[in-house]
């Protein structure tokens, strides 16, 4: 018998979403006869202890004794059991500086960890994702703050909304005038951003047309990487050189700042690629946009106004161009009035839950029973028998400095 927890979340600010909700915890329960799955009392869960147990799965308090532990966010260092399985998202792969030391210890504590983020296809495409609800949360965002500064409507914030149908019923509060909204991304984060975007009336148009042509409504356009990006040395653009060696392209996004309003950020970005604009550029008196969704949110990465995330609960701040620095939120003109929350799917926790363990359920789970024959799981694997797995060897240094 192989015993499952669904552990309890223990990062801060606390995350209310769940890896399996009750109903997949029993469906999984019973297709997979072998095993067990029990979950770890919390209070904070967006289904509580007493939707577990009515479902049929039992609710414990100790889950030293599990073989494999499903979370969503990284787990304290404090919290981490020796010598078991673990899932969630462990945000080192990029070396994140205040990740080092979870890595390190899950090494010392001889955890095999298994990333959400690295599990993918044959193809490399990956399996489970909250990126929809990141992209719906954050589009939502960026149209509620745009509302605020300019005093033109109020949204209720998404965290306060039961799910999302109640999220939907604000979008008729929505007056835009016209102005540009540039989206960057083509994934799941982009196709939950342009959900919102088309549910509220807001045209899609080219990205040729967009930086021509003058609208009488609000509009935006979906970048691809080769819109706001080309080559340093005026060869013809490639996806495949550009994702290989990003360091030969230098980017090409103020075209399209100088003419939007709105920038609603939800691209993945390689720190070794160009960022979409510069500190320096943004001092521009060109440079026009005025509020920045960054679903993103890598810190003074590809948004250099990036400057730190924010929170659900004081999603916004402002950046000024010529001090680069923060400044408080919507406090003067001049500013870029900032979305950074890190967290955005915890915003609609019930309905992000319910998507990404349908994933699971379907793209992942089962190939801890079937051998892993397509790798899914090995591909994965950052730490196992107290190393790095030869795919993120890479990470020696990282977890090697003191």
């Amino acid at each position: 018998m192989i015993k499952i927890g669904l552990i309890r979340e223990g990062k801060k600010p606390i995350d209310k979403r769940v890896p399996l909700t009750p109903k997949q915890a029993v469906a999984f329960q019973n297709q997979f006869k072998e095993i067990k799955i029990v979950a770890q009392s919390s209070n904070i869960r967006c289904f509580a202890d007493e939707d577990y147990v009515k479902a049929g799965i039992e609710v414990v308090e100790d889950i030293s004794d599990c073989d494999i532990l499903l979370g969503v966010k990284e787990v304290p260092l404090q919290e981490l059991i020796k010598d078991k399985t673990y899932f969630f998202f462990s945000h080192t792969t990029k070396e994140q500086p205040y990740n080092k030391k979870l890595l390190q210890t899950i090494v010392e504590k001889r955890i095999r960890l298994i990333d959400y983020e690295g599990l993918t296809d044959d193809k490399g495409i990956r399996v489970v994702a909250f990126g929809r609800y990141a992209g719906i949360v954050g589009a939502y965002n960026g149209i509620l703050t745009y509302g605020k500064r300019y005093s033109l409507f109020n949204l209720r914030p998404a965290h306060k909304c039961h799910d999302l149908e109640d999220l939907k019923t604000e979008f008729s509060k929505v007056k835009m005038p016209p102005i540009k909204i540039v989206l960057t991304g083509g994934g799941r984060v982009a196709n939950g951003a342009m959900e919102v975007l088309d549910a509220m009336g807001i045209e899609k148009v080219s990205s040729s047309a967009f930086l021509s042509t003058t609208y009488p409504t609000a509009v935006y356009t979906q970048l691809n990487i080769d819109d706001y990006n080309c080559t340093k040395d005026g060869s013809d653009f490639s996806n495949e050189l550009f994702y290989k060696n990003p360091v030969n392209f230098k980017g090409d996004f103020l075209r399209f700042a100088n003419v939007s309003d709105i920038l609603i950020a939800g691209a993945f970005w390689n720190p070794k690629a160009p960022v979409l604009f510069t500190k320096e550029e943004a001092k521009n008196a060109d440079f026009k946009i005025k509020v920045i969704a960054d679903i993103t949110c890598d810190i003074e990465g590809s948004v250099p106004s990036t400057l730190r995330a924010s929170t659900i609960d004081e999603p916004l701040y402002d950046y000024s161009p010529l001090e680069e620095i923060e400044k408080t939120a919507l406090s003067s003109d001049k500013n870029i009035t900032v979305m950074a929350v890190d967290n955005l799917p915890c915003e609609l926790p019930r309905n992000a839950s319910n998507d990404f363990g349908e994933q699971l359920l379907n793209n992942v789970l089962p190939h801890l029973f079937n051998g892993d024959k397509e790798e899914v799981l090995k591909r994965a694997t950052i730490t196992e028998n107290g190393k790095l797995t030869s795919v993120f060897s890479y990470l020696e240094n990282y977890i090697s400095k003191t």
